[in-house]
């Protein structure tokens, strides 16, 4: 009998990718998604890929009774939930908070109570590197002290992350916490990859829309940082070695118990954000219109992994580089704009 996998914000930039991933693994899929920032074509894409259907829920895991109703009715099937439904923007998590709680840690604990109620064995939750604050040793791992974060949405992910610990005492449940570090690119075959409603937030595509004509100009955040050029440093990941993380987390828990195992996702290095210019300048030909704004409230300086963790527990590593990040972006724009 098939695994089937509930994935909560399934039609998302990482979620669909991860739904692939899963699909190409013989999983059933339950997507849970309020189409808050994604579409329904997605379902159409991961079709076109995988040559798979889904399940598809379109309710918001807010609603406690809509998402109680949906666990309750797979809870036969179910043998895991990954969690990837929330609000991500760290420069709109500053300026509307509310939004943030209600959504990601309102949300959370729902899915957590629901799980509860129908004993769903296995949660694997999409976390990020935001909850180590601004580290003061490089690389990261997985003993970094958690600091407190530099904004809302950091701090709603540490916040879930202690939930999660918390309903081990009276839950039997094994959980993943997945620390994401920053996921750019597109699947290969250019069906899927990061679209945001509305003016995105994330530098990808600010980078993609600009190169097409949609923005005008790209900001740049910030100068004067302790860094090579002055700008930000980020380990940048490809999103499909991401959501192949995914699937490896799903075995590992398979074959151990975890309590709120925390994990970091990451290559191991560094990049600047006018080194990720730079890139995709370079690997594709386009030359983009920047400009150099102030620092944004709630990013730090430097952040990147030391991912030997999550090779030696998940036996996953990152397979595809700064290069195939920018190609694959670009190609994906171009694509969705035809």
């Amino acid at each position: 009998m098939k695994q089937t996998i509930i994935v909560t914000g399934g039609l998302g930039y990482i979620g669909s990718h991860t739904v692939v991933e899963l699909l190409n693994e013989d999983y059933d899929v339950v997507v849970i998604d309020n189409l808050s920032n994604s579409s329904e074509s997605v379902i159409d894409r991961i079709r076109a890929i995988t040559k798979k259907g889904i399940h598809f829920c379109n309710i918001d895991i807010r609603n406690y009774d809509a998402l109680e109703e949906i666990i309750g009715y797979y809870q036969e099937s179910a043998t895991a939930v990954i969690h990837f439904a929330a609000c991500k923007s760290v420069g709109e998590s500053m300026s509307k908070p509310d939004k943030y709680y209600d959504n990601n840690v309102n949300g959370t604990l729902n899915l957590l109570r629901a799980m509860k109620k129908y004993n769903i064995g296995n949660l694997i939750f999409s976390s990020s590197c935001t909850v180590y604050g601004q580290a003061d040793e490089l690389p990261i791992t997985e003993k970094t002290p958690i600091k407190p974060a530099e904004s809302v949405y950091g701090r709603t992910k540490q916040i879930c992350e202690q939930m999660i610990k918390d309903f081990h005492a009276e839950y039997n449940f094994s959980s993943i916490l997945l620390r994401y570090f920053n996921p750019i690119g597109a699947h290969i075959s250019a069906e899927i990859g990061e679209l945001p409603n509305g003016i995105p937030d994330n530098l990808i595509p600010y980078i993609t829309q600009t190169a097409i004509g949609k923005r005008e100009q790209l900001t740049v955040f910030g100068t004067d940082y302790d860094t090579k050029d002055g700008t930000c440093v980020r380990d940048y990941i490809h999103v499909v070695d991401l959501a192949k993380a995914h699937v490896c987390a799903l075995k590992a828990s398979n074959k151990k118990d975890y309590t709120a195992e925390p994990i970091n996702l990451g290559t191991g290095n560094g990049y600047t954000v006018k080194e990720v210019l730079n890139a995709f300048e370079e690997y594709n030909d386009v030359i983009l219109n920047v400009k150099f704004g102030e620092r944004r409230c709630g990013d730090v300086t430097s952040a990147f992994a030391n991912a030997d963790y999550a090779y030696s527990e998940l036996n996953w590593k990152c397979e595809l580089g700064l290069k195939e990040m920018v190609i694959s972006a670009w190609k994906w724009e171009q694509n969705n704009n035809k």
